[in-house]
């Protein structure tokens, strides 16, 4: 019997609207569709990345004189061919969108570089890996996986630190570091990367690192294209989002791991989620309406 695959977006996508996982999953109405936001996320992790393998696995002077910017040119271009020919000849993004997003990118880069040291120290500090995988055996026959973009070790305290990426528009306000559909992914990799490498959680620290594409106009403080900001990771916060999961996984899988095809998938009851929304105007009517 196959274990059906879950990952953080499936959940993610559910806690925003019920139905609109249903459509997707159950229904397989989904469309393969990427767009320019999608494009550059990727773009910059790579780059990223290859930063800290070369720093970590040589030395900083040799991460520091990489041509990150050519990096990214590349690195975009790869990601727009290869989702254009996923979408069947339709570009995932405009001419004009592609220069202002590299131009967006290298001003992140740049500033990287020069304060690389307040994000990333290489004395004292190693590389346990990138883009590790994670794979956990759930109830329903079920299996979590998912990737976590960078992990560090302290040499000195022998604690390790998760760092996930994201990409930002302005960075993360008060109301984006309390919405627990955004924190929840880093929760679920510590607490699977505890289980599957026997490290205990209070060993294990968590970072979100956003890379701001924008900074605001006629401000009186200085500003940092990254941000870095760590959730609450103890037992309870990792607690609750395990709930989170298992109670995703109780509604939307059966005993066997298939779809629950009699469950009743609610539609999100924000409209404002709707507007984004690949479903609206053709298999669903959109926030109190009927269908």
């Amino acid at each position: 019997m196959n274990r059906k695959t879950v990952s953080f977006s499936q959940l993610s996508m559910y806690n925003e609207c019920h139905r609109k996982w249903y459509l997707n999953y159950v229904l397989g109405l989904s469309k393969y569709e990427v767009n320019i936001h999608l494009t550059f996320g990727s773009a910059m992790h790579s780059v990223m990345q290859s930063f800290l393998k070369k720093m970590y696995t040589t030395t900083a002077t040799e991460a520091e004189d990489m041509d990150l910017n050519s990096m990214l040119k590349d690195e975009l271009s790869k990601e727009f061919t290869e989702a254009k020919a996923q979408m069947n000849g339709v570009n995932p993004a405009t001419k004009e969108e592609m220069v202002e997003f590299y131009e967006d990118g290298v001003q992140i880069l740049n500033f990287f570089k020069r304060h690389r040291g307040d994000y990333f120290n290489k004395k004292g500090y190693s590389l346990v890996g990138i883009e590790i995988p994670l794979q956990k055996d759930l109830q329903n026959n079920t299996t979590f996986k998912g990737y976590i973009d960078v992990v560090i070790k302290d040499e000195i305290s022998n604690k390790v630190k998760i760092i996930d990426f994201k990409t930002s528009t302005n960075g993360w306000k008060d109301y984006a570091k309390k919405d627990q559909n955004k924190t929840a992914q880093i929760l679920l990799y510590k607490k699977f990367y505890s289980d599957m490498f026997n490290i205990p959680v209070d060993k294990i620290d968590v970072e979100f690192i956003i890379l701001k594409r924008k900074l605001y106009e006629n401000v009186d403080f200085p500003q940092k294209r990254l941000q870095k900001f760590s959730p609450a990771s103890g037992t309870v916060s990792i607690g609750h989002t395990v709930d989170m999961l298992n109670e995703f996984i109780n509604a939307c899988f059966t005993s066997t791991g298939d779809y629950n095809t009699s469950a009743i998938y609610k539609k999100t009851d924000t409209a404002k989620k709707c507007s984004w929304c690949e479903h609206l105007g053709k298999n669903c009517s959109g926030a109190g309406k009927e269908d």
